[in-house]
């Protein structure tokens, strides 16, 4: 596990200052609403609505709410393994820099929202007409770049947070579909 933060290391620092020097007013206030939408208490409800064929849309977005429902659970329980077996801390930021939201632990690696918006908008994605669906993986992906942007994650816990969604939802699809 040392092996990996080192790797990640250098590259992580370089990339996360250079967010955390380019924050903008607007962008803050933006970057704090994205980051909710990965937030247990919004996406459980959204991803389970979306299950129930409560939202609308066409009939097979019920089935990719439920592959999202599986996906979000089943990877949400490998994320918070890893954390707590790599044992990254959260970013040490420079003087002058700080965090604009409190971090929900103190464990970094792999970034849970990063995991969880994948994990909701790529089974949702594939259902949907194109414009629809750039917009919701788009979404997926902005949830992860505001853990940097907000400075409670490295870019590499956001990066093997996606990867770690991206693995969980096409496993998870074999079994189910």
């Amino acid at each position: 596990m040392n092996a990996i933060k080192l790797a990640l290391g250098s590259y992580d620092e370089r990339i996360l200052i250079a967010f955390l020097t380019r924050r903008r007013h607007t962008a803050d206030i933006f970057m704090r609403l994205v980051t909710k939408l990965g937030n247990a208490a919004v996406i459980i409800p959204i991803t389970l609505s979306t299950a129930f064929g409560l939202v609308p849309g066409p009939s097979e977005l019920a089935t990719a709410g439920r592959l999202a429902a599986w996906s979000l659970a089943i990877s949400h329980l490998l994320a918070q393994i890893l954390k707590r077996m790599v044992g990254r801390k959260r970013p040490d930021l420079p003087a002058g820099l700080d965090r604009l939201i409190v971090p929900e632990d103190r464990f970094s690696f792999p970034s849970g929202h990063a995991t969880a918006g994948l994990s909701v908008a790529l089974p949702v994605m594939l259902v949907l007409s194109w414009p629809i669906a750039a917009v919701v993986l788009g979404v997926g992906v902005l949830i992860g770049i505001s853990r940097c942007y907000l400075g409670v994650h490295y870019p590499g816990d956001v990066l093997v947070g996606w990867a770690l969604a991206t693995c969980t939802v096409f496993s998870v699809q074999g079994v189910l579909l």
